[in-house]
């Protein structure tokens, strides 16, 4: 029997308690966990935190977490007292706009399988008889969700730990960690040495200081938040005893950043409005030295002042009492406002659970654990993977400055697209300065500003029929994209497709590495190009490639994200017979587009692009004009074309070249909006958001890019025998909407015979094909051409319909020509 390893938590707040819970319940039961302050009030967030559980999120895998930690607070309790609740959510609407807000997030909850009911105005102040039902507009209340007393959970699960072998260990601040041939070796404190093959840091705000001792950036911020209590309420007076604390739901009025939840007779009150109050990681004070704990930091009434207003104006008898106490409380931040969760790049065995608040804190903790124990979350976390960053991310004032504008906009209405408007822009394509003079629209992604569509094409909407959108729907999106998309059908299009992920992968063992990494046979003759996938062991889709073998040891790899990077890194054979280069920064890329494409390029080359010498899915080295590309015949948007690859010095060029040889044939620069729906016609998924781990290529409509008698097998191999698009349960399905004039934009929940069952992941008007076109998960028994489903868009009722997939070009007529 192999030895168990050393597991050493380091943080004993909610996350590490809950971590330790479920690492040993999993029969891992050599842990110990380390807290520099108290057990269990330790001085971090979880100490002070109100508890509030609201389980709608945008993020399936958030609100995951916080269903999970509804249903296992539920189940717990400490001393006979209660650790969870379940008094309900209310969020109300001050506007019309949050009000309709209010109605997305209900098909989130849909969508995600949390019971959640829209409620007017009258039935809002009937739950809480505090609210004065004329200054809202209605609500949504969600029964399951209520209030967690943290320390008090995180106690329970300490103990629960503990009896299966887990010890817990107050004032021990650690000092360093021990590290031998790129492995955690041991924790060290002042006055002790722990040894450990794992190393996680639950360490909250403080994080980023654990990081630095192995050379890791932990990018979260630590931010004060605002939160009072009243005095006492006479309505509120013997209503709630000591052990009920809270009879109404727990409240949120986030048209003005604000929300409640009872103290017995007393209100206490959360408040975000206020300016953003970063706090220097080295500057907050250590358990000993803070007046209550490091945590809390003193109350600034001027601050709170607009809050006290306007919660006097949504529950009036506030009126009556005033503010008896308040502080300004530490939690994390991060640049996008998800957790950190993984292992570190470069130390195996060091692994991150910060950026974690209480709502989320079980069901981070269980997939963790999960991770650790099984080597995969059930949960798609690649939203929340330490990993995730660029470099460009990863600055000191971009991690201040984006956490500051999160905690600016936690509850502001967001649109799906969206961007932070600072700092910008940090990285740009060589192609950036001619976009700007066709009246580039940009918005940013990974860092990268990508143009949606381009004023200069505004009149070649001549004649084209764009259906009017609805005011939600329109916001960064302009009718340009139709006739973008009717030109790139028509004629000739440029995409700037720099910002995609490329990673070179050479050496002797190239081919056998890719071999084993991917699905598909990429072992093919130089000159081919592979479209392949990236599983999981269980059988789940990591990411979608495309392999070009250039030479016999060269191999360029189109990507999705760095976690394909990371992936890869962390299953390099030890012989150095692989070397990887991420050469996304120093290349570019543009992708020619269209009908006309051989017309446009042909003349720039003296090579053959013609269908017979340049086939589909074929690569090539050579030059247009005088710039040297890779040119690879790819098309993501249905039609005829390439995509060229060039260095960066010499990108401008080759735009130019393509543009001036272009004008003849009427081309256009075409944007991220036209290219959505070009490739959503087409039928081609996007990794990230078509699918993720969660699914595996038979569902996914993507069991053509496995090759299963390949040689030497690849990982998740084992996973997949037995199954096939026909054992699938579920289906990645094409919809299209039945009302040609009514948008969806992804994220709503599908209902099949009036019962909710499934979502949709990307949605886009299909300019050629003249509807809006859906994919979404469903049952493999809906999932059937003809049958009818229901869209909920903010409410309401879409009609739509199950449709064969592509819609557009079934033959590939278009491409192969």
């Amino acid at each position: 029997m192999a030895a168990q390893p050393r597991i050493v938590i380091i943080g004993a707040g909610i996350v590490g308690c809950g971590l330790a819970d479920e690492i040993t319940e999993r029969g891992l039961t050599d842990v110990t966990v380390l807290d520099q302050g108290p057990l269990y009030a330790t001085g971090g967030s979880s100490s002070h935190a109100p508890g509030l559980v609201f389980q709608t999120n945008p993020s399936k895998a958030m609100t995951e977490f916080a269903q999970y930690t509804v249903r296992k607070f539920a189940r717990l309790s400490l001393d006979g007292a209660w650790c969870f609740r379940q008094s309900g959510s209310l969020e109300v609407a001050g506007s019309p706009a949050r009000w309709a807000d209010l109605k997305r997030k209900h098909g989130w909850a849909t969508s995600w399988g949390t019971r959640a009911e829209l409620l007017a105005p009258e039935e809002c102040a009937k739950l809480h008889p505090l609210l004065d039902p004329d200054h809202v507009y209605g609500g949504l209340h969600v029964p399951s969700d209520g209030l967690a007393k943290a320390v008090r959970a995180g106690e329970a699960q300490a103990r629960r730990a503990g009896a299966r072998g887990a010890r817990f260990l107050a004032h021990q601040e650690v000092t360093g960690i021990e590290q031998e041939h790129g492995r955690v070796t041991a924790v060290r404190t002042a006055d002790s040495r722990f040894p450990a093959d794992i190393v996680v840091s639950a360490a909250g705000f403080w994080g980023p200081k654990i990081g630095r001792m192995v050379g890791l950036t932990v990018p979260l911020t630590p931010l004060a938040h605002q939160y009072a209590k009243t005095g006492p309420l006479e309505s509120l007076a013997g209503v709630n005893g000591d052990q009920d604390e809270a009879g109404m739901p727990i409240l949120r009025h986030q048209d003005h950043d604000l929300y409640f939840r009872e103290h017995g007779d007393r209100i206490g009150i959360g408040y975000y409005g206020h300016r953003p109050m970063p706090v220097a990681v080295d500057d907050v004070l250590a358990p000993d030295e803070a007046p209550q704990m490091p945590s809390m930091l003193p109350f600034t009434p001027d601050d709170f002042a607009p809050a006290w207003e306007e919660s006097v104006r949504l529950l009036p008898q506030l009126a009556g009492t005033s503010v008896q106490e308040g502080m300004n409380g530490l939690f994390s931040f991060t640049p996008d406002g998800m957790p950190l969760l993984g292992e570190h790049p470069e130390l195996s065995g060091f692994w991150l659970a910060e950026a974690v608040w209480v709502t989320h804190s079980a069901g981070v903790a269980h997939a963790v654990a999960e991770w650790l124990a099984d080597g995969r979350p059930s949960t798609d976390v690649h939203e929340c993977d330490l990993n995730r960053f660029e470099e460009t991310q990863l600055t000191p004032d971009y991690i201040r400055e984006r956490g500051c504008q999160n905690f600016v906009e936690v509850y502001d209405i967001i649109h799906p697209l969206q961007p932070m408007e600072r700092p910008r822009p940090l990285r740009l394509s060589p192609f950036h300065t001619r976009q700007r003079e066709l009246g580039a629209y940009f918005l940013e992604a990974a860092g990268w500003e990508r143009p949606h569509w381009y004023e200069a094409n505004a009149a070649l909407l001549d004649g084209v029929q764009v259906p009017e959108r609805d005011e939600w729907s329109a916001r960064y999106w302009s009718p340009i994209a139709a006739a973008e998309s009717k030109a790139t059908r028509e004629r000739v299009a440029l995409y700037d497709m720099t910002p995609l992920r490329r990673i070179e992968v050479t050496g002797p063992g190239a081919a056998a590495f890719l071999q084993y990494l991917t699905t598909n046979n990429v072992a093919k003759k130089p000159g081919a190009v592979t479209y392949t996938l990236l599983l999981d062991p269980s059988g789940g889709i990591r990411s979608d490639l495309t392999v070009a073998r250039l030479s016999r040891d060269r191999f360029q790899v189109g990507a999705n994200s760095n976690l394909d990077l990371d992936w890869f890194r962390r299953h390099l054979p030890g012989d150095g017979s692989v070397q990887l280069r991420d050469i996304t920064p120093g290349t570019c890329c543009v992708g020619v587009w269209g009908p006309l494409a051989r017309e446009l390029v042909q003349p720039l080359t003296r090579d053959d692009f013609g269908h017979k010498a340049f086939g589909y899915f074929r690569n090539r080295l050579t030059s247009i004009g005088n710039v040297p590309v890779v040119a690879m015949r790819l098309s993501y948007v249905g039609e005829l074309g390439w995509e060229l690859y060039t260095t960066a010095d010499t990108g401008l060029k080759l735009w130019d070249a393509l543009w001036e040889a272009g004008q003849q044939h009427g081309v256009i620069a075409g944007g991220r909006s036209a290219f959505n729906s070009l490739r959503l016609e087409k039928g081609y998924r996007s990794w990230g958001t078509d699918m993720t781990d969660e699914h595996d290529p038979y569902e996914a409509g993507l069991g053509f890019a496995v090759r299963m008698d390949k040689e030497g097998g690849f990982i998740g191999r084992e996973a997949l025998e037995g199954r096939s698009e026909e054992t699938a349960r579920r289906r990645l399905t094409c919809l299209t909407v039945d009302d040609p004039a009514q948008t969806v934009l992804g994220k709503e929940p599908v209902h099949v015979d009036g019962a909710p069952a499934g979502y949709v992941t990307s949605a886009s008007f299909g300019y050629t094909v003249g509807t809006t076109v859906a994919y979404a998960w469903l049952p493999a028994a809906a999932a059937v051409p003809g049958r009818g489903v229901i869209i909920e868009y903010f409410g309401e009722k879409v009609p739509a319909t199950v449709a064969a997939e592509p819609l557009f070009d079934a033959a590939m007529d278009r491409i192969r020509r």
